[in-house]
């Protein structure tokens, strides 16, 4: 059976102030052609179908012409709910759709719901476990009966999935959508205090394939059966050299997967540029270039260029980021920049402003400490 694996659609996302919503529709139209070309067996979505809890109007269409594309080809769809997303909202209808063989997640209750295909080898059992945080697992497995001490991430994704009911003799597949030690992060990812969002790969131990969601680089965590992977847009230009993929997970006989990606065609690419004023205005420069792509151009002129953004976008009307790298603003550059600092993540910002008023630096036994006080503060939420 082959599968193809999605993820972080984030429909209705403005990168810069422009509207993706043209961009996503394309990208899509293309996903579901991709489906039928390579006779998959399922769409699996692994979360962060929308880029807010209540999306624009224009978004949820936009999924709906997807999913109606998908029923149409008789293509089954299963469906998680993201950080991003309203698990409420998302999973609205889903027992009418179940008829068309789109399937959602709905709000954890303590269990996890099945979705079970066949091919020659046998069952595929697709298990779909939607977002969770600290809290959510706890109260849920509160009001089972069950008191569990879950104060981390960790401890939530280890008792959600240990609570999955499965059998090991066959081919189990994992939806989730979490941050898994180790993998790569892109700044159009949020990150949690302190890093504290991490869930160890071994919670997944046990499962033939897991499809998880939430980081935009295509990439495998642990084992190449454990994988993002990655938005079908680059929505920031730390991705700007990255070629987007859909991941077709193929389920032999079990223990054996095979994997491939298949590049997607973006309508608009989102790219740099760097020269001066005049080298980038030049016709021999762009001549050829798709100049409608998504632009961050660096400018290396020692002087500014008098409403630089407004001439340069005479010529690329999708200018989203303007800059200036020459001798002034090199001299400029502050140690700490804004972009430095959101890099960071709040326990490396308080190791900082310790060592400020300290003049040292923290002991180990206090940088545990601090790091066990976020744990509790986020596992509160």
């Amino acid at each position: 059976m082959r599968l193809l694996h999605l993820s972080d659609l984030h429909i209705g996302k403005r990168v810069y102030e422009f509207s993706m919503i043209e961009d996503q529709k394309y990208i899509l139209r293309q996903i579901a052609k991709i489906a039928v070309r390579e006779k998959v067996g399922a769409v699996l979505l692994a979360g962060d179908v929308y880029d807010k809890p209540l999306p624009p109007a224009e978004a949820v269409l936009v999924f709906d012409a997807f999913l109606t594309e998908l029923a149409k080809q008789e293509t089954p769809v299963c469906i998680i709910s993201g950080n991003h997303d309203s698990a409420e909202r998302l999973s609205f209808g889903a027992q009418l759709m179940e008829g068309r063989d789109i399937y959602f997640s709905p709000v954890y209750d303590g269990t996890v719901k099945k979705v079970y295909l066949k091919d020659i080898y046998g069952t595929v059992v697709i298990h779909l476990l939607p977002f969770l945080k600290p809290a959510t697992v706890r109260q849920a497995l509160q009001r089972k009966g069950c008191e569990v001490e879950i104060r981390s991430y960790q401890d939530a994704l280890r008792e959600a999935v240990s609570k999955i009911e499965y059998n090991p003799a066959e081919r189990n597949i994992l939806l989730a959508h979490q941050f898994v030690t180790g993998a790569s992060r892109c700044e159009s990812e949020e990150i949690m205090v302190g890093g504290l969002d991490n869930v160890e790969v071994s919670v997944f131990d046990g499962f033939d394939y897991v499809a998880l969601g939430h980081i935009h680089s295509p990439q495998h965590v642990g084992r190449d059966t454990v994988r993002y992977c990655g938005t079908p847009l680059k929505y920031s230009f730390s991705e700007a050299n990255q070629v987007k993929t859909v991941t077709i997970v193929e389920m032999k006989e079990k223990g054996r997967v095979e994997i491939q990606e298949i590049s997607l065609s973006p309508l608009r690419d989102l790219r740099k540029i760097r020269g001066t004023y005049q080298e980038v205005t030049a016709r021999s420069f762009y001549q050829g270039m798709h100049v409608e792509d998504y632009l961050h151009v660096t400018l290396t002129d020692e002087e500014d260029v008098l409403d630089a953004m407004q001439k340069l976008r005479l010529i690329y009307p999708n200018l989203m980021r303007l800059e200036y790298d020459n001798q002034r603003t090199r001299e400029n550059q502050m140690v700490n920049r804004v972009e430095d600092v959101e890099k960071k993540t709040p326990q490396e910002l308080f190791e900082e402003f310790f060592e400020l008023q300290n003049n040292r630096p923290m002991s180990d036994e206090q940088k545990k400490f601090v790091h066990k006080m976020m744990q509790e503060i986020v596992g509160n939420f």
